[in-house]
Parts: structure tokens; sequence; C-alpha cells
């Protein structure tokens, strides 16, 4: 199977994603000051801001993943949230932190966040590379934004188009308009 040949606009640099990564880092380090974090990744397009994020904390972290999907492979949500697997390790009484990539129709992390309350954890927060929310259709409690963006189609830095170009290290719009 080949990629799909997409042409791509920069909309965030990779200068300023680790720069924004350093600024969140920070205020989860000062939130937390003193006390530890688990830190819950969205599988598969969190793992690089998850990865460029707790490399700047300084307080004390253990990290687990998840799998959930509402998308397919498609570019739009089916609307159905399935969770693809589960956590490794329990979070009742513990510090949680979700780390996910978009924040596009919130129906995903509406989904998570009422499953992970059911666990019992300490205090849940959300942290968030980025944020759409001119497509939001649920209320879901922001706690870290690294960038708030316009209705686009975005791929890389974790950020997929049918699974490909998550190794880009820049977020890019795909610009439809100039496709071959």
């Amino acid at each position: 199977m080949k990629a799909p040949k997409r042409k791509l606009k920069v909309l965030i640099s990779e200068e300023e994603i680790q720069k924004r990564c350093r600024e969140l880092a920070a205020q989860i380090n000062e939130d937390f000051a003193g006390d530890s974090v688990h830190v819950i990744g969205v599988l598969k397009g969190s793992f690089m801001f998850l990865s460029d994020l707790v490399k700047h904390l300084t307080i004390d972290v253990s990290i687990d993943f998840l799998g959930l999907s509402s998308y397919g492979s498609s570019q739009e949500t089916s609307g159905v949230v399935r969770m693809t697997s589960d956590l490794a390790l329990p979070i009742k009484g513990r510090n949680v932190i979700i780390v996910e990539d978009i924040i596009d129709t919130g129906l995903t992390m509406k989904y998570l966040v009422e499953n992970l309350r059911t666990r019992m954890p300490a205090d849940l927060k959300v942290c968030t590379l980025l944020s759409k929310p001119s497509n939001t259709r649920e209320d879901v409690p922001l706690d870290y934004v690294g960038f708030t963006i316009g209705d686009e189609f975005v791929i890389g830095y974790g950020l997929d188009d049918a699974e490909f170009s998550r190794n880009i290290p820049y977020i890019g719009v795909v610009d439809f308009d100039s496709q071959d």
C-alpha cells in the first residue's frame, strides 16, 4: 500500500511545536509540583506529542497507553467510539493526564473521560496538542491546549492520513485544491 500523495502547507512548524511542548510541561510541572502524574497517551496519534512533552516534565511520571478509534479509515469521525486497547496499569487514586493529538468533535474524549472517571483517579486532566473548537459537539474540559486550529484536515507529528504521514515533524494542512 502506498501513501496518499498530498500537498501540504506547514501550519505549525517543528520549532513551534517544541516550544509549546516546553511551555505545557512547565505548566504541568507547576500544577503538580511535589506530586506525581500518570500520563496516558491515546494511540496512535499522540505518541510523538507525548514523547516530546514528557521529556520536559521534572515531576515523577509514569506512562501508559490506550487505543481508541472513531475514524476508521476515513477523514471524518464515524460517531462511534471503540476501545482498541486498554490500560496496562490501574489509575485508582492517581493523578492522571490524558494526552491526545487532536480534539475535533470531542466525542472520543468525552467517551474516554467518562470511562476513566469510573476508575476513580485522584485527578483527571486533559492535554491536547490541537483543538478544533469550531467542530466540537461535546463539552470536554481541556486543561492544557497546545494550539487552537480551524476546520482543516491536518497531518504530521503523529496525525495520520490513512495511517501514513505520522512521521512528518510538523503539522501540515492538506491542500486539497492543488492535488494531482
